[in-house]
């Protein structure tokens, strides 16, 4: 089975005044192809660190990490960004929407900096698969939290990617409009076969995963 992410005896250790704070400690993990991952755990286990460390947004003090089969060892900045463009998405829980571009551009803008001549009609059918084709030229500041966050689904996905990392999607949403926004986040998902690494404190959306693994102190257990 194809890895989409392979990483190995990752930690992560960081410099404080009082000495240093060790977030990932000794981190085995795999996503394969397709495959739906839920990483649980309390706040300050290290989870949402795993995942920066495996989208290569930050720098593991020690071990390997291979993300879509690229060993990202030494690798500059540009070429990360390379690595992702166009096949690795992100979903946060604070939505990281521009605020003065509208909900098609937020969508377009992430499509043509990932090199798609068709951005406008991909961003219009991504915008329809999450049911906001009557807010396409709304500004976030006029949509409500939950139409953000399918905004940024629509963003994430509509590049068709190989692998999805989101750190606490639902996080900011009540029940209802989390579940919903969770709803078209598999959906979506499974539908053009990308896998999906999801961080939550949210038991039952973890359980609609394929595979359930739990951190505490910087350690998958």
């Amino acid at each position: 089975m194809t890895s989409k992410l392979r990483l190995r005896d990752i930690t992560l250790t960081l410099p404080a005044s009082s000495g240093p704070v060790h977030i990932l400690r000794g981190v085995d993990f795999d996503c394969h192809a397709g495959e739906s991952v839920a990483i649980v755990g309390p706040s300050g286990s290290g989870k949402s660190s795993l995942i920066s460390v495996g989208a290569g947004l930050e720098t593991a003090t020690s071990g390997t990490v291979e993300l879509l089969g690229t060993d990202m060892t030494g690798k500059s900045e540009n070429e990360l960004a390379r690595l992702r463009r166009g096949r690795v998405s992100l979903v946060f829980q604070s939505f990281h929407l521009l605020p003065t571009m509208t909900a098609l551009d937020n969508v377009r803008a992430a499509l043509e900096i990932a090199g798609l001549t068709d951005a406008d009609t991909r961003a219009r059918d991504a915008l329809e698969a999450v049911e906001l084709s009557d807010r396409t030229d709304h500004y976030p500041g006029q949509l409500s939290g939950g139409e953000r966050q399918r905004v940024a689904v629509a963003r994430a996905l509509a590049c068709d990617p190989e692998l999805v990392f989101a750190d606490e999607p639902t996080g900011n949403l009540d029940s209802s409009t989390g579940a919903s926004v969770a709803d078209l986040l598999f959906r979506i998902a499974e539908a053009r076969g990308a896998s999906l690494i999801l961080v939550t404190h949210d038991r039952d959306l973890a359980a609609r995963t394929d595979r359930m693994v739990e951190m505490r102190d910087g350690k998958l257990t």
